[in-house]
């Protein structure tokens, strides 16, 4: 099943309950919390896989941001979720496992309100990388002092939720991958 704008997705409680669901857009126009998946993936030297998402994305299109973010559909776990969308968005298949749970909101472009509930799994990959390009314009791999310094510059450049991880569970990442390498 490939993920569309007109999808639903889970809302959820600020403790991740389950709620009802709403299509993926009015979510964000309307700003209901809901439940989102993102995938950190870094290979065996400790570089971040980042990836630019398509300038034709509903919102946040030209960004620069982690692996993949996107969003379970209803009954499918987040586990599921991050390894389909993984693969579908990046062409990248490894293992992942949980990192952290994060909550934040916030606008993001084209008026729209992120609220989001964010199950961050992370993973390691040395294999070839091949985006779906309806999903990204382009990828490049960067170690985490370069990436932290270059969002201090151009935080601009970067999606919200992955200045948001950067900034507040910096510590978190640059833990797990000394643990991973």
């Amino acid at each position: 099943m490939t993920a569309t704008d007109d999808d639903p997705v889970v809302l959820v409680d600020a403790n991740d309950v389950e709620i009802g669901t709403a299509g993926k857009l009015d979510a964000h126009r309307r700003g209901l919390r809901h439940r989102a998946i993102s995938a950190l993936v870094h290979n065996s030297k400790g570089e971040f896989l980042l990836q630019r998402r398509a300038t034709s994305k509903y919102h946040s299109g030209g960004l620069w941001t982690n692996a993949c973010c996107s969003h379970p559909f209803p009954g499918e776990s987040t586990a599921d979720a991050a390894h389909r969308r993984l693969q579908q968005e990046m062409g990248v298949t490894c293992a992942l496992r949980p990192l952290f749970l994060f909550s934040y909101r916030a606008d993001v472009p084209g008026g729209l309100i992120e609220d989001e509930v964010v199950h961050v799994f992370g993973g390691t990959h040395d294999g070839p990388v091949e985006p779906d390009p309806v999903e990204v314009d382009s990828y490049r791999w960067i170690a985490l002092p370069d990436l932290r310094s270059d969002i201090e510059t151009r935080p601009d450049a970067y999606t919200v939720w992955f200045r948001h991880y950067v900034a507040e569970r910096g510590d978190t990442i640059a833990e797990w991958i000394g643990k991973r390498r």
